[in-house]
């Protein structure tokens, strides 16, 4: 999403070299580049002028001490008012009422209200062991409640019936009185959408707030809106008293300008990062981790957040065992190491978290098609062959080419890629998880 914002910002550093101070002079030129990028990337103007003032401030007459260069010390106060502009730190949901809870979902038609219902649902069953439960209010959209069904039912949550008979505000009461009674934790209520801001709608959501009286108000925006988000995020917020909001499709084409500009425009904190329609795709918003992301550092914190999430944790201990007896690393592990790494999302969600210059690197050379491909392959083998490679002669190749749909080459591509895995497997044998995260690159099957 940030790869042009990135690209531009570190170009900034290159302008700054072999200065021993940061001048008003010799920062005018750079402040225009990072003016530049950030009205590129769709950042609201007022955000703009505040952030360069600000960056101007704080960096003007500071010394480069030790190693840093001046590009590096001014990168440096840049990523301090990034993270000051989008809120300083995580602001989690307030659950903190007489149960239920109740979590009101507004915004406008196709931002992603109802994925994230469900996904927010899972986040706190999962996360927080709390009981929830969904309830859909949007009687305009035919296929809304039957949506919130379904996810519900993929995540075994629990979901309270309505109807398009019904009027919204009869729907969210009847919920909120049988999560009462069947002590339930939280209480999500999906909303109706529109195309646009209307004042049918604003006087609908109006209504159905001061009913349910939510202790959290999540305002769910489309990240690829750009602008627009943000001023549809004001309009919501001048009607509803917003108490975070939720920025979707994080992982679209889009230029990033809504998550770095939103919380100064609406003053209310980015509470979560939705990115694509896997259920896992939601994770609490960390303006420094945020931050990290757009100067091209990327997101460590959060991947490793992502692994202790979505790794079985008796799975790695059984194929660590197997490594260290000797056993080996076959196929049928490699073959698992894409399933885990599937449930964190997939390649497009690792390689954002990871650094420029590294994830670069990978993404030249492998993304989700790939790895889709690679098991394609492997499960076009007989187990025999997972277990034992060796046995791959010419004549099986071709067998497994022709039932996976791939040619003789790629799959002597794979074996290799294998072996190289397999290699640095033994490596890890030695133990510890340092080791281990410092070959991440290699880890990843199709790298």
């Amino acid at each position: 999403m940030f790869e042009n914002l990135s690209g531009r910002l570190g170009g900034v550093v290159k302008t700054l070299r072999g200065n021993a101070r940061l001048t008003e002079d010799n920062m005018k030129d750079a402040l225009r580049e990072v003016r530049m990028a950030l009205l590129e990337a769709d950042v609201a103007l007022p955000a703009v002028k505040q952030f360069i003032a600000d960056v101007k401030v704080r960096a003007e007459g500071q010394e480069v001490v030790g190693s840093l260069t001046p590009g590096q010390a001014l990168i440096g106060v840049v990523y301090e008012e990034l993270t000051k502009l989008m809120g300083a730190q995580n602001d989690a949901l307030n659950l903190a009422a007489v149960p239920p809870a109740v979590i009101l979902m507004a915004g406008l038609q196709g931002a992603g209200k109802t994925t994230t219902s469900g996904k927010l649902a899972k986040l706190l069953k999962e996360t927080q062991k709390k009981k929830v439960l969904l309830v859909s209010t949007d009687v305009y959209r035919p296929a809304a409640i039957e949506q919130l069904k379904t996810l519900a039912g993929q995540l075994a949550v629990d979901w309270f019936p309505s109807d398009v008979s019904q009027k919204p505000v009869d729907i969210a009461l009847a919920a909120i009185d049988h999560a009462k009674r069947h002590f339930y934790d939280v209480l999500i209520v999906d909303t109706a959408g529109r195309l646009a801001i209307d004042e049918a709608m604003m006087a609908e959501i109006k209504a159905l707030h001061a009913a349910v009286n939510p202790v959290e108000t999540l305002f769910v925006v489309d990240a690829m809106q750009g602008q627009d988000a943000v001023n549809v995020a004001q309009a919501f917020n001048q009607t509803l008293p917003l108490t975070g909001i939720v920025l979707t499709k994080m992982d679209g084409d889009s230029r990033g300008g809504a998550a770095l500009s939103v919380r100064h425009v609406t003053g209310k904190p980015i509470k979560f990062l939705g990115t694509g329609e896997k259920l896992t795709g939601l994770e609490p918003f960390h303006p420094d981790r945020m931050a990290s992301r757009v100067l091209g550092m990327g997101d460590v914190l959060s991947l490793i957040e992502d692994v202790k999430n979505s790794v079985d944790e008796a799975e790695a201990l059984k194929m660590m065992k197997k490594v260290k007896s000797g056993k080996g690393f076959d196929l049928e592990d490699f073959k698992t190491q894409i399933q885990q790494m599937k449930k964190m999302g997939g390649m497009s969600a690792l390689m954002d978290k990871l650094p420029g210059n590294m994830a670069a690197m990978a993404d030249s050379q492998v993304n989700d098609k790939s790895v889709a491909r690679i098991e394609g392959i492997i499960n076009s083998m007989t187990p025999l062959e997972r277990r034992k490679p060796e046995l791959l002669k010419a004549s099986r190749k071709r067998r497994i080419a022709a039932g996976s749909g791939v040619t003789v080459q790629e799959v002597n591509r794979l074996l290799k890629q294998f072996e190289q895995t397999q290699k640095m497997m033994k490596q890890f044998s030695g133990g510890g998880m340092m080791k281990m995260m410092r070959g991440l690159k290699g880890m990843m099957p199709g790298m």
